[in-house]
């Protein structure tokens, strides 16, 4: 799945041509999950380790099994992640367990925001947010590439514009 280029629409009739989040994403929350899960083991073994007794220590191992567990849920959850561009909507594609499909149509769109915190700018992504007319649509797609990102603001606050106008 490309994310650099702009996806073709379609027509309606047409399967829908779904973009993935980039690699990048799942490569940040991986990274955040060993710093904190990581930090958590050394800190709980040194404080059993000198105030309990060395044995309790091995309850350090516990943060760890829960690394190793998040490291895989976290891919899943980024291959679930995906999103399409319609003629008269943007698709929004989520979840695992709980599968997630969002409609957002174009013409409900009254506000597109493009954000990016501190670690993301460091591993160069953005999340667009869509505000609709409807709170229940609302929806958001994390972690692009900035560029795509703009793209993808620009281009659904133009066929927002142009929608709401034809109402």
């Amino acid at each position: 799945m490309e994310t650099g280029s702009a996806p073709d629409t379609g027509t309606a009739g047409d399967e829908p041509v779904w973009t993935g989040l980039p690699p990048r994403l799942l490569r940040m929350r991986r990274l955040l999950l060993v710093v904190w899960l990581g930090l958590l083991a050394l800190g709980l073994g040194l404080l059993l380790g000198l105030l309990v007794e060395p044995a309790w220590a091995a309850f350090a191992l516990l943060p760890l099994v829960l690394m190793a567990w998040g490291w895989v849920m976290l891919g899943r959850n980024w291959r679930s992640w995906r999103y399409a561009e319609r003629a008269d909507d943007l698709l929004i594609s989520r979840g695992v367990l709980w599968q997630e499909e969002t409609v957002v149509p174009y013409g409900r769109m009254q506000l597109v925001e493009v954000t990016s915190g501190p670690v993301e700018r460091h591993f160069r992504l953005a999340n667009v947010q869509l505000h609709t007319a409807a709170a229940a649509t609302d929806a958001t797609i994390p972690g692009l590439d900035p560029a795509e990102a703009e793209r993808l603001r620009d281009r659904l606050t133009e066929l927002g514009e142009a929608r709401s106008a034809g109402l």
